[in-house]
Order: C-alpha cells, then structure tokens, then sequence
C-alpha cells in the first residue's frame, strides 16, 4: 500500500495518445488539479500534440517511457480509440502491473479498460466499462457490473463520459483513503 500523503500531495499519471476521448482525459485532469492533485499526462513522446476523438488537443508533459510507478499514487486511463493502440506499449502494461501490485488507483473509464486488460490484472475485479468492450472484460477475467462507475478496492472504472461526476468522485474516494 502507498504510504500517507494528503490529497493535495499526491501524484497521479494519465496516458494519452490520437484519439482519445476528450472529456474522459481532460474532465478527470482538471477535476484532480482542482482537488490539489500533481497530474501528470504521458504520451509516446513529451512535448507532442495528441489530438482527441473530437479534436481538442493534449500536449504530453512526459514520455510513457520515463514514467516510473514508484512515483505516482495512482494512473488513469482514459477511452477513446487511444487505449488500442497506448495498451501494446509493454511500458503501459508494466506500470499497470506496478499500479496494481502496489495498491495504488487504477482507474479506467469507456474503453481506457483494455489497457488494464492488456496488464493482466483484471482477473477476479469487479469493473464497468464502455458495453462495447464487456466480453473483453469478461473474457479478461474481470466480474462485469453495468453501473455509473465500479470500486473494487483500488480500482475504479466508469462506461462513458456522462459517468464522469461519478468516476472522478470515486478517484477522489480512493485517494483519500490512499492519504
């Protein structure tokens, strides 16, 4: 488990890429910056312009592959069509397993799910996610609940952006008991 920090210390990594589903990043990006959350969004390179599903563009404050677990209190991943390609990257998947490991948030929203997926470490936890990708869920091992967002301990998952409120509620929830 993370040791104790308050809120306002804490750390936390988003992934980005082309195509990501703009209000799933920015809405849980702002919302943690306004809590006095650290965030820090990563792509394949720091500095590019990734730009979202519909258009609205995220420049990268870091490479993916200088990210080290160790130092972040939890990640997120965001949906969109980005997760299919971020989720290849065996960086991604190892700082999941790291995430996860450590007790740390993992939270994924829409179809951010296949990045945990493809980390392996869904097996056995209950999550939620876009219906688009349930069977991949299910197949991944994951318990499926259709709901506004899912707390399995220290993993939180949301279906699509109206669950944001709920799904930046719970990432604030885990945090707190993280601090």
């Amino acid at each position: 488990m993370t040791t104790s920090h308050p809120i306002h210390a804490q750390r936390v990594l988003i992934f980005v890429g082309d195509d990501y589903e703009d209000l799933e990043l920015w809405y849980p990006k702002l919302r943690l910056i306004e809590a006095g959350v650290h965030v820090t969004v990563a792509g394949a390179e720091a500095g590019q312009k990734y730009v979202g599903k519909n258009g609205y563009p995220c420049v990268a404050d870091a490479t993916i592959a200088d990210m080290e677990a160790a130092d972040f209190h939890g990640v997120i991943c965001p949906g969109g069509w980005m997760p299919d390609k971020v989720r290849r990257d065996p960086k991604v998947k190892q700082l999941l397993k790291e995430f996860a490991t450590a007790g740390k948030l993992v939270a994924a929203i829409c179809h951010g799910g296949w990045m945990p997926i493809s980390a392996g470490i869904y097996k056995g936890v209950k999550v939620t996610g876009s219906p688009g990708i349930k069977d991949d869920l299910v197949n991944a091992g994951a318990i499926f609940e259709d709901a506004a967002v899912v707390i399995d301990r220290h993993f939180v998952s949301s279906r699509k952006p109206d669950d944001l409120p709920d799904f930046c509620r719970a990432m604030l929830q885990v945090l707190g008991r993280q601090a």
